[in-house]
């Protein structure tokens, strides 16, 4: 008999596929004291776990950027004091090594998962990671291999831990299904980048499956199909082949220019966050990037990274794109976005905190080594400058004065750099798309980052699942503030690009197409759709369709008329 689960959609798309359950070893840790001469012998126990695991994580082989910075992050978490002290210190209150690591990883995950912010809340998956990894060392259990699976598996899990979703033999899995997670976790942005299937937070699914079911996940409607009939099953698969078929037909056409049918010519580019996100997004289309998060370089380090550092790898990201552009926004760190080496004050409300450039003005040094990198690089390749969270035409002066100031101490120097280097800021609160007129007389371009828009003008915290059902930029608030957007800019000879999630919803393509928008920097997997309807719409259609839409005023009436 079949049964239909719910879950969030972390990744849009169908899948059939045959369950492969990961069972992870239930671990008994021993509770009794140990005597006095045991001591050693614990701590002993846990070192050596400790140094093998290091050895394996230094030893592991990878072929991706994500890979490495799980690795690097791991490798970091594992040479913090607090954990090894923390640890030993148990042991000698005559704990046993398991149990003193498994107090101190809960400790550590509780402190965590108490955080306010998602992404912090997120991290303790890793610690949660290491702290199984060395459990298993010290208790001599054997790991589950995940990098040899069955042709169209759908692997299900409570949920995958970092390492796991590093080392999973991706190319023969076709989706995920979760009992926990959230659309930040590691499983979720791998699914995306992949393009599979995926839902988590199902809370139940792996008490509800068995290996080698049949099973059909249709992410685009968040539920999954266990045990399908017949019919439910052929009709799945037709829909799945009409998929496959136009994904063939946009594969075909990804490397076509996206020019409407009456001649428009519109930018379609990639956001990257790494070297790999950026191979990827050439191979679906990219053509260029129209959003470089630079704040992975601090994030996944153990240092602020040197201006030298810096240099080397958006060099390395220039000379990759040959003559193709590159948007590079500057340290967009704070909110839900924090650093292992830094410790940012405690804020009641850090998505309305210290974060992005007011971190930077204040953290000047900081600052001027992104700017130098920035600048060396643009020697090399076409580099635009972007600065996030812009409230004032103060901060865009007083952005301008330090880049300034920062390409006359290298022409002192005799280094080179591009003169005319365009700046650009990013529309993501009330206060840009308000005084949007007045800012755009100091930038070259906009870019709208409607993930925080939204969230700003609906004043709904998209990281709180209580009220998710508001989150929605098809609000007729947030789509008549990225159309202002959009007009000011052409009023006054400039562009706007869109670098938000929005430009990825590949339903909002002939609503933005219509809307004016010049640029569309989205994930790989999108690249090809987008391009696709963009090269199948004329923009006399795509300005009706927009305009209908615009006069809308319920947010469910927009979203019926995107659908028909």
């Amino acid at each position: 008999m079949s049964l239909i689960k719910k879950g969030i959609i972390a990744s849009e798309q169908i899948a059939i596929g045959k369950v492969k359950l990961m069972r992870k070893q239930e671990v008994s840790v021993t509770t009794e004291k140990i005597s006095d001469d045991q001591i050693q012998l614990h701590v002993d126990k846990f070192n050596k776990a400790l140094e093998e695991y290091k050895t394996n994580l230094s030893n592991t082989e990878v072929d991706n950027d994500t890979q490495q910075q799980v690795i690097e992050a791991h490798l970091s978490m594992l040479d913090d004091p607090f954990l090894t002290e923390s640890v030993i210190t148990k042991i000698n209150e005559n704990n046993s090594s398991d149990k003193a690591l498994k107090d101190t990883i809960d400790e550590m995950v509780t402190m965590m998962q108490s955080l306010d912010n998602e992404y912090m809340r997120e991290r303790a998956s890793d610690y949660k990671d290491i702290g199984q990894q060395l459990l298993y060392k010290i208790k001599g259990i054997e790991y589950e291999k995940l990098d040899s699976l069955d042709p169209n598996t759908i692997l299900v899990s409570k949920e995958l831990t970092p390492y796991e979703t590093s080392i999973i033999d991706k190319s023969h899995v076709v989706g995920f299904l979760m009992d926990l997670g959230g659309k930040t976790a590691h499983t979720s942005i791998i699914a995306q980048t992949l393009g599979i299937a995926c839902l988590v937070g199902m809370k139940d699914i792996t008490e509800n499956v068995e290996d080698g079911q049949t099973v059909i996940i249709d992410s685009f409607k968040g539920v999954c199909i266990i045990n399908p009939d017949e019919e439910t099953l052929q009709e799945y698969k037709n829909e799945k082949n009409k998929l496959d078929e136009e994904k063939t037909i946009l594969e075909e056409n990804r490397y076509n220019k996206a020019i409407t049918t009456d001649g428009k010519d519109i930018d379609v580019m990639t956001n990257i966050g790494n070297i790999e996100d950026l191979e990827k997004g050439l191979e679906s289309g990219g053509e260029g990037v129209g959003l470089f998060r630079t704040e992975f370089l601090y994030m996944y380090n153990d240092h602020f990274p040197t201006e030298d550092e810096q240099f080397q790898y958006y060099k390395n990201v220039v000379e990759k794109l040959d003559d193709k552009s590159v948007i590079i926004r500057t340290l967009d760190i704070g909110g839900d976005k924090e650093l292992p080496y830094y410790t940012f004050p405690k804020e009641d409300n850090p998505f309305l905190g210290w974060r992005a450039l007011r971190f930077c003005f204040d953290m000047k040094d900081v600052f001027d080594a992104q700017i130098k990198a920035i600048l060396r690089a643009s020697a090399f390749g076409k580099i635009r400058i972007m600065l996030p969270m812009v409230i004032s035409v103060e901060e865009i002066e007083n952005a301008i004065e330090i880049i300034e100031d920062n390409k006359k101490s290298l022409r002192d120097k005799n280094i080179q750099f591009d003169e005319n280097i365009e700046v650009g800021i990013m529309i993501e609160t009330p206060a840009s798309v308000i005084v949007a007129e007045d800012l755009v007389e100091y930038v070259d371009f906009f870019s709208i980052g409607t993930n925080d828009l939204t969230q700003y003008i609906l004043a709904c915290d998209r990281g709180n699942d209580k009220i998710s059902n508001l989150y929605n930029t098809y609000n007729p608030a947030v789509l008549r503030a990225i159309k202002k957007v959009i007009d000011v800019s052409h009023e006054n000879g400039k562009w706007t690009g869109m670098c938000g999630g929005f430009a990825g919803d590949t339903k909002a393509t002939k609503l933005l197409l219509g809307m004016g928008l010049d640029e569309f920097s989205a994930p790989a997997a999108s690249i090809p759709k987008i391009k696709y309807t963009i090269s199948s719409t004329s923009m006399k259609e795509a300005k009706q369709y927009a305009e209908e839409i615009l006069k809308l005023k319920r947010t469910s009436e927009i979203e019926t008329k995107i659908w028909e």
